[in-house]
């Protein structure tokens, strides 16, 4: 029973404050044996579900916690999820679950058929410098997505051929995005220029891609911390989960002001 439920119960009289206060307790965490404790009720608590790292899980372990996520919640999300992983998830999953699986970010999504969440529609763009960006670029699509967002992406845009920019963040802008993600490696200029542009917050993610001095990532993190744009916000190397979850809280935060002001009017 989700937290939904226990509170719909409550408000019919068919439980006491007390049961509602202990059924609610049961079920913050879900235990997986002694491997794992799930934090089923995260979503609702928080706005961002619960995203299961894959990445040094065994793939006993990670099948048993997505059976034990799905069977709970409904749906679980992993992140840096190898073929391995996914091959055995596959096979343990029931039939009646429905999967989705994007390569390029390395995340997997599992539902129950009758799995349902709210959408807010909330407008989420997102724009990677050169395409060695774009698995970053969509584990912060994948999250956008799942939260509920409409997204619209564009890669290969980066500052070595600016002119490449100008049509996909018009496209973005007219579509009324509430937020954007802007991905770049190497020197990480992309974000400061975009939040020089526009007048949405910017997530910059600074990636690993670049060799030499500042390898690894370190000289786009380092740029985008001094950047001279106001309006931009970063996160860590790689951080393609954070983006997601920061930009579509922000941008469903947005879309149910304008619920709340267009009920006002009418």
């Amino acid at each position: 029973m989700d937290i939904r439920n226990i509170l719909g119960k409550l408000l019919k009289r068919e439980i006491s404050i007390e049961e509602a206060e202990r059924l609610i307790k049961l079920t913050a965490i879900e235990e997986v044996g002694e491997i794992a404790k799930l934090d089923i009720n995260r979503c609702l608590r928080t706005g961002v579900p619960e995203i299961i790292l894959a990445e040094g899980k065994s793939s006993d372990d990670l099948s048993e916690i997505v059976i034990k996520g799905l069977e709970k919640s409904g749906r679980v999300i992993l992140s840096r999820v190898n073929d391995e992983q996914l091959e055995l998830i596959q096979r343990n999953i029931p039939n009646s679950a429905i999967t989705k699986v994007n390569k390029k970010a390395r995340m997997m999504v599992i539902k129950k058929k009758d799995f349902m969440f709210e959408s807010y529609g909330g407008k989420v763009g997102i724009l990677a410098a050169g395409t060695s960006d774009i698995p970053v670029a969509e584990e912060a699509r994948v999250v956008a997505e799942e939260m509920g967002c409409t997204v619209f992406a564009a890669y290969d845009v980066g500052v070595a051929a600016l002119h490449r920019l100008l049509l996909p963040l018009k496209e973005i802008i007219q579509n009324d995005a509430d937020s954007l993600i802007v991905v770049a490696g190497r020197e990480g200029a992309l974000p400061s220029v975009i939040a020089g542009l526009v007048d949405v917050p910017v997530i910059g993610v600074p990636t690993s891609i670049g060799y030499g001095l500042g390898e690894k990532g370190v000289s786009a993190l380092m740029a985008m911390l001094q950047a001279c744009s106001l309006g931009l916000a970063v996160v860590n190397i790689d951080g393609g989960v954070a983006a997601g979850a920061i930009a579509a809280l922000i941008a469903n935060r947005a879309a149910k002001a304008r619920h709340s002001h267009n009920e006002t009017r009418i």
